[in-house]
């Protein structure tokens, strides 16, 4: 039998309710993620994480959440033909009224980085681009579909690669684009149960799609990333403390300032001995 909306929403709010819609209702008032009077951008890149989440969004107004509204925003940043018609097929099988226009990132990206990795470039002007575009609709606030898995990994690739220790913000302002916020509404919620809830609707979704992914995949070199070998770590490390991923997570929860060498506050760095004698 064909998968249809309705079995997809039941889903999240009843086989997944603890392990997804608890935990994305939980993010949303631990964090304060949504003010009365809030039009919220809820940007799909086609991807198992930001469909979830618009799905999420709209289940949250269904439930007599109605303070807020949404705009459903999908960025062609260069996609193939295959993958944007993917994207435009799950919208319309999941019922999702999408806004689409096209950029040129991913060939501006590619030429810029023909020798390195273009997520971090890729990224940034991503992010411009909807902001730029999520202002233009008369929202406040984006919504990106980064999950709990993200989060760990990040603070993990910041001190390994980056020397240096900082999170994924569950929300933050916007430095270039006045009264604009990010939020994260799947801070909370894990990747596997992401995958399990795809997995249980057979839907079908793209991953990356970028051109430099296409390319070293067909060229038989997969995982080339940082953030790739850090979900390998993390993984490794399971196996012997299953509690790993939550204690990474807490770390950033737990700093003790008086036993930190030096902190930086505001672009302020601010060393131990400052204050040492006093």
């Amino acid at each position: 039998m064909e998968i249809t909306c309705k079995d997809v929403e039941r889903s999240i709010v009843k086989k997944y309710r603890k392990e997804i819609w608890c935990k994305f209702t939980k993010a949303i008032n631990e964090y304060e993620m949504i003010q009365d009077g809030d039009k919220i951008c809820v940007c799909i890149s086609g991807g198992k994480d930001s469909i979830l989440m618009a799905k999420l969004f709209q289940e949250l107004k269904k439930h007599g959440r109605n303070n807020f509204e949404l705009e459903f925003l999908v960025m062609d940043p260069g996609y193939n033909k295959k993958n944007l018609e993917q994207i435009i097929y799950n919208a319309k099988l999941l019922e999702i009224p999408v806004t689409l226009y096209s950029s040129d990132i991913f060939e501006v990206v590619d030429e810029e980085t023909m020798n390195g990795s273009p997520c971090y470039l890729c990224a940034r002007m991503r992010r411009g681009h909807l902001y730029s575009k999520a202002k233009e609709l008369g929202c406040n606030k984006i919504a990106l579909g980064h999950h709990f898995d993200d989060v760990i990994e990040t603070i993990l690739m910041g001190m390994l690669y980056g020397g240096q220790i900082q999170s994924m913000m569950p929300k933050l302002h916007s430095t270039n684009f006045p009264g604009m916020e990010l939020i994260r509404p799947l801070y909370l919620i894990r990747e596997e149960d992401i995958v399990h809830w795809k997995n249980y609707n057979e839907l079908k979704f793209i991953d990356c799609a970028c051109r430099m992914t296409e390319r070293i995949s067909h060229e038989g070199e997969e995982g080339f990333s940082k953030r790739a070998e850090t979900k390998r770590l993390i993984k490794e490390l399971r196996e012997t403390n299953p509690f790993v991923e939550k204690n990474i997570f807490r770390s950033v929860e737990n700093v003790h300032i008086d036993t930190v060498i030096s902190y930086k506050t505001k672009g302020v760095r601010h060393h131990f001995l400052d204050m040492y004698d006093e």
